[in-house]
């Protein structure tokens, strides 16, 4: 038995800014679109009139056709009537599952987790397995790659089988692919940080993940189709033939190592003729030795095409490799042209922004040659392939808008979690970022403010004062000028906001979102912990205008 959350997202959270019996209408920023769906269950907190629903338990909520973001909650008569405020939070309750053994979901109706369009092959590669183990039980050993075998499974099979997937299955199930390696390596880690976190939930019995797509499924992998390549790469390149040769990969970051790795491993280019060109700007930094796995400590600062390059020279001796620091992109036309496209096998890409990934697609349109375009975004990925003349093109894109926040909204309204944190990085931004920047160029030049347009230069020069007056020369100055801000930011600004706007205040101007009063909060010695009371003096002593008399600096 299993208990964890199904779902494996971030749970949501947003402001409720009215409220009727049994229903709540959920603000959220523009184009965030619906928060909540039906069936899932929220708690409550900072409501004002109906406290009853503070703290309770996780109720669920139901949508409402007529009121786009309003959401039913519940019989809530018997409560006090609503006055003002709240925050609702979506909340992942666990869910309990059961699963059979191995020895009894092998036999009869199997289980098998996957949609409609695969289930059949699914099927199918389930009764494959199973007369594979018994071939191999049998015959010691593994059906002979490419010699033709007719499926006998061990027992009837509960459902029509299509032969030819079967018949592919064992023509190369003595080989290996390091791609489906990997794919079978990083689904059985995720299964085992499943179990050992009892979050999210785990496979539902069986599995079967193919890409028999790369086969020609009639007369699989005719003899004609083996590779020359000998040694490690003999019984990998041969099962995908020799039909790739030249490529050309655009970016070596986290995606990029990985699929130079399966490129060398599955013996790409490594016959006569083969190179596959690699480009990326970037050079090597400490942050991405983590997930960039072909990068070591002794290469941070070197350029990450370089690296990478050489690390799958090392990897497969009879891949070629050339490594490039260009942009992909018109001003490169010269090099990345139609005549290199054109002597192309395929183009793989994992660039950070859709300008590249747009002109890629041209140029792999124009030169008729297969794109497949990647990306990561937190723990999600994708994959876009694009074939000239079979696959539909996605329409014209653009770069996703950071989202941004009226400044009213961050230094006098803010609502919801979003604007705090924008706020936050604003004021980290303007404090020990910019400020220790215009001071460096001010001593370096104390003449590049003429450069620039007079209310940015005023500003600058503003953050220059700033800094040279307030600058400390002691440990205890560091202290004093956190005290300060602490006071103006959290104190005396928000007794200020009150004073103008108090709780009842009733705005003419439309509300984009539910007001929610801020409360000032004194800096009193008992109510500061050492981890909340030191950071902020060390960051001003690190960015301190001189290094010097600011000794004695806690680290801890």
């Amino acid at each position: 038995r299993w208990l964890g959350d199904s779902l494996g997202s971030t749970p949501l959270s947003a402001g409720w800014p009215s409220g009727c019996r049994g229903v709540v209408t959920c603000v959220a920023e523009e184009g965030c679109g619906h928060l909540f769906c039906d069936g899932d269950t929220v708690t409550f907190s900072g409501v004002e009139g109906m406290t009853e629903l503070n703290g309770g338990q996780p109720c669920p909520v139901r949508v409402l056709g007529e009121l786009p973001n309003g959401r039913r909650i519940g019989d809530t008569s018997s409560f006090a009537p609503y006055l003002r405020g709240g925050q609702v939070k979506q909340v992942h309750l666990p869910r309990e599952y059961s699963y059979v053994s191995l020895p009894l979901t092998s036999l009869a109706q199997p289980k098998i987790q996957a949609d409609a369009q695969e289930l059949p092959r699914s099927r199918s590669l389930h009764v494959a397995f199973q007369a594979l183990h018994a071939f191999r039980r049998e015959h010691r050993r593994l059906p002979r790659p490419r010699a033709p075998v007719r499926p006998q499974p061990p027992s009837a099979p509960p459902s029509p089988l299509a032969e030819d997937v079967v018949r592919a299955f064992a023509s190369v199930s003595a080989g290996d692919l390091c791609p489906m390696a990997a794919f079978l390596g990083g689904l059985a880690a995720q299964e085992a940080l499943k179990a050992a976190s009892g979050k999210f939930v785990p496979l539902d019995q069986w599995l079967y993940f193919d890409a028999l797509e790369c086969l020609a499924v009639e007369g699989a992998l005719a003899t004609t189709a083996r590779s020359p390549c000998s040694g490690l790469t003999s019984r990998r390149a041969g099962d995908l033939g020799r039909g790739l040769r030249r490529l050309h990969r655009v970016g070596a970051g986290a995606i990029g190592c990985e699929l130079l790795k399966n490129f060398a491993m599955m013996g790409l280019a490594a016959g006569a003729g083969g190179d596959i060109t690699v480009t990326d700007t970037d050079t090597v930094a400490r942050s991405n030795l983590h997930r960039q796995f072909l990068f070591r400590s002794a290469d941070i600062s070197k350029p990450k095409a370089e690296v990478a390059a050489a690390a799958v020279r090392l990897m497969n001796p009879d891949t070629k490799v050339t490594a490039h620091q260009n942009q992909v992109g018109p001003a490169t036309e010269l090099i990345y042209g139609e005549d290199f496209f054109k002597q192309l096998d395929g183009v793989a890409s994992a660039v950070d922004n859709l300008e590249t990934r747009s002109y890629l697609e041209s140029c792999c349109r124009r030169s008729l040659r297969p794109l497949v375009d990647s990306g990561t975004e937190g723990t999600r990925g994708n994959v876009l392939p694009m074939v000239p003349h079979l696959t539909r093109l996605p329409g014209p894109a653009s770069d996703p808008v950071e989202q941004t926040f009226p400044l009213c909204t961050l230094r006098h309204f803010p609502w919801a979690i979003e604007h705090t944190l924008q706020w936050a990085r604003d004021e980290f931004e303007g404090l020990f970022r910019l400020s220790a920047e215009n001071v460096n160029q001010f001593l370096a030049d104390p003449t590049f403010v003429e450069r620039l347009e007079a209310p940015e230069a005023l500003e600058v020069l503003e953050r220059v004062r700033g800094s040279l007056r307030e600058r400390p020369r002691h440990w205890a100055d560091c202290v004093r000028w956190a005290r300060r801000r602490w006071q103006s930011c959290y104190h005396d600004g928000i007794s200020r906001l009150l004073l103008a706007f108090p709780p009842d205040h009733v705005s003419l101007a439309p509300s984009t979102g539910p007001s929610r009063p801020l409360s000032p909060l004194p800096a009193s010695p008992g109510s500061l912990k050492p981890d909340s009371a030191f950071p902020v003096p060390r960051k001003a002593a690190r960015a301190s205008p001189s290094g010097r008399g600011t000794g004695g600096v806690p680290t801890s």
